[in-house]
């Protein structure tokens, strides 16, 4: 089910495994503010802002961001503790776990363009668990136009879902939060 009040077009998020899914897409930053007090995520400062605690982590874990490596990735990136390997079995395992997670649940997708000058621009699909954090795609990305949307094919995805929570001795990341590049299949 999609729910927005801008754009018509029906999106299904069952190729990325995602099923049964309430859908809101390309909201306004005016409606994901709301969505976002009215869950209890966030307020507004007296500036006028939203505010939001992130929880546990605050910024970067560059020691939980791995990088897949495949026939792509294996000669030409330079591994070590700031490029960290990741199979692509443990990739498609733990895949598996977070869109299972976000299976059944209320998901905010936001399509986008990453980077200005047409030689150079990708379409980028963003999934989020959060309202916020879907605020945040709309601001870090062009956003393209009700037309553009039409026939928009994302390139890229990236599948936020800060609730769920990795376990490292099974899914082979280094503690429960991760962020995995996958240069194969374009997915973060």
């Amino acid at each position: 089910m999609v729910n927005n009040n801008q754009t018509k077009k029906i999106i299904s998020l069952e190729s990325y495994g995602i099923y049964n899914a309430n859908v809101n897409y390309q909201l306004t930053a005016e409606q994901l503010q709301k969505d976002t007090i009215l869950k209890g995520q966030g307020k507004l400062a007296k500036s006028g802002a939203l505010a939001v605690n992130t929880g546990e982590f605050t910024g970067r874990s560059p020691m939980d961001r791995f990088i897949v490596k495949d026939d792509i990735t294996k000669d030409k990136i330079w591994w070590g503790d700031i490029n960290i390997p990741f199979s692509t079995d443990n990739f498609d395992k733990l895949y598996d776990k977070v869109v299972s997670y976000l299976s059944e649940k209320e998901i905010f997708v936001r399509d986008s363009y990453a980077c200005a000058d047409p030689n150079y621009k990708l379409n980028i699909r963003v999934v989020n668990e959060y309202p916020w954090s879907n605020m945040f795609a709309y601001n870090m990305f062009l956003r393209p136009t009700t037309k553009e949307l039409v026939d928009f094919l994302p390139e890229w995805t990236v599948i936020n879902a800060p609730g769920f929570m990795a376990d490292a001795s099974m899914d082979g990341t280094r503690q429960h939060n991760f962020a995995i590049l996958n240069f194969t299949k374009k997915i973060m």
